[in-house]
């Protein structure tokens, strides 16, 4: 069959396309160019997902597997989607999540668009998830699991998406890529937000808020204080700061302390000790459902809060899109703007956007 294989430029990608290839079918690659990154790579900041840099690897490793491959402008409503959510959320005292965001909004629904306008019938991705019997799993390679990140991909997606790479590892991943000579067979992983180049996401906030009309003096200096009340220090913007950070807070004090809360009205930061960032239970919005899974009195399920973090037992209690998740045992450093995804096993059952601890 005719195959879109999105090309991110990294090896993963890549070799998804090869497999496609070796299987038979006819692959066309496609790349989106998401953001402005010229000038980035001008500065030597570039090589991140979706920069010119990839966009070439992805050519050439196309070249190199004899596919055509084409360019997508997607930037527009990326920054819509993306930077610009990523900008409110952080103005209003949330951690966002653009990754999650980005496969929502961006990455699976225009590009199986424009696949079905090639006369495609699946879109492939290099993602490190499963999807069997119509069901998300996680991938078999537990470092590597992107599963978190896909919950918000539309139900009707896993019938016409593939993950090939859902039962392998890195390291097979990097060995087939130098078995067929592709250009970025030892391409580092970007270990950053690709729009965020050197880390500095607090640039990336006031400049969007600006062009959006957010109210500036939300992103101004503000109080730091403990649980108590007694007063430590001074912030540089609530945008700099998330839930369950301890350094970079420029206050002085005998033991660490962390950032507890974020209060975005008095643009207060709350720090305290370690154990006082202890949640027993969150409010879910915005709940999506790739599972049948409506019992309002509530579910068991395995409830993962981060990327890279553990599943946390708990009763998930559904009301239409919205949920409480009642942890079994206490979950340190919940950022209200992080997603909650919701398991049973390895199959994802669904999740949303943590509003509230």
């Amino acid at each position: 069959m005719r195959v879109v294989v999105a090309m991110s430029g990294g090896v993963d990608s890549s070799i998804a396309a090869a497999l496609m290839v070796e299987a038979g079918h006819e692959v066309v690659g496609l790349t989106m160019a998401l953001y402005d990154a010229g000038a980035q790579e001008r500065r030597g900041r570039g090589g991140t997902c979706c920069s010119p840099a990839e966009i070439d690897l992805a050519r050439r490793a196309c070249d190199q597997l004899g596919i055509p491959h084409y360019t997508v402008d997607e930037r527009k409503r990326f920054t819509a989607a993306v930077i610009d959510d990523f900008a409110r959320e952080y103005a209003a005292g949330r951690t966002p999540n653009p990754c999650a965001r980005c496969n929502e909004q961006v990455k699976f629904g225009p590009l199986l668009a424009r696949a079905r306008a090639l006369g495609a019938e699946r879109l492939v991705t290099g993602h490190y998830a499963r999807i069997e019997s119509g069901a998300l799993l996680r991938g078999a390679d537990p470092s590597k699991d992107q599963s978190y990140f896909l919950f918000a991909m539309d139900r009707a997606l896993l019938d016409v998406v593939e993950f090939p790479l859902g039962t392998w590892t890195k390291q097979l991943v990097r060995a087939k890529a130098r078995a067929l000579g592709l250009p970025n067979a030892e391409a580092p992983d970007s270990q950053e937000l690709c729009f965020v180049p050197g880390g500095d996401h607090g640039e990336i906030v006031e400049s969007r808020a600006q062009a959006l009309g957010l109210d500036l003096g939300a992103l101004e200096p503000g109080e730091i204080r403990d649980s108590a009340g007694t007063l430590l220090g001074e912030h540089r913007g609530i945008h700099r700061v998330t839930v369950g950070q301890r350094r970079g807070l420029g206050i002085s004090a005998e033991r660490p302390r962390y950032v507890l809360k974020v209060l975005p009205e008095s643009r207060t930061v709350i720090v305290g000790e370690p154990d006082e960032l202890d949640v027993h239970s969150v409010i879910v919005e915005d709940v999506r459902r790739l599972a049948d899974i409506d019992e309002p009195e509530g579910m068991f399920a395995s409830v993962q809060v981060r990327h890279r973090g553990v599943a946390h037992s708990a009763i998930v209690e559904l009301e239409g899109t919205r949920a409480r998740v009642r942890f079994d045992t206490p979950v340190r450093a919940v950022a209200p703007g992080q997603a909650a995804v919701f398991y049973a096993g390895d199959q994802v059952l669904g999740g949303g956007w943590i509003r509230s601890t």
